[in-house]
C-alpha cells in the first residue's frame, strides 16, 4: 500500500461527502498509514474530560476527529476551486504539486 497522500498539513481542503459536506478548513495533521486527516472545524466530537491533577479542571470539550483522506479535496489558492492534485518533476529535478484545473504549482 502506498503512503503517498494528495494533501499535506497546512493545505486548504473542502469536504466532499459525509455529514460535514461542503465545509472548508485547514489540514491540521495527516496520518498516512491510516489514510486519515484532521481538518480544522470539521468532524467535531464532544469529549468528557476528567481532571487528572490537583487544580486541573475537567469538563466537556469539543475536539476534531480524523476523517478519511478520500473524503476531502484540495482547494486551489489561485482559482479557489476544489481540484485534483497532480505531480510533476521540474528541470532541476524538484518534485512539485500542481492544480489540475489551472496548472498553478503549490
Amino acid at each position: 500500500m502506498s503512503t503517498k497522500m494528495h494533501v499535506k498539513s497546512g493545505d486548504e481542503v473542502i469536504v466532499i461527502s459525509g455529514k460535514d459536506k461542503g465545509k472548508k478548513g485547514k489540514v491540521l495533521s495527516v496520518n498516512a498509514e491510516k489514510r486519515t486527516v484532521i481538518v480544522e472545524g470539521v468532524s467535531i466530537a464532544t469529549k468528557h474530560k476528567k481532571p487528572r491533577k490537583m487544580g486541573e479542571t475537567g469538563g466537556i470539550i469539543k475536539q476534531e476527529t480524523p476523517i478519511y483522506a478520500c473524503k476531502v479535496m484540495h482547494v486551489c489558492d489561485k482559482c479557489g476551486a476544489p481540484t485534483r492534485v497532480g505531480r510533476r518533476v521540474l528541470e532541476d529535478g524538484e518534485h512539485v504539486r500542481y492544480c489540475k484545473k489551472c496548472g498553478e504549482t503549490f
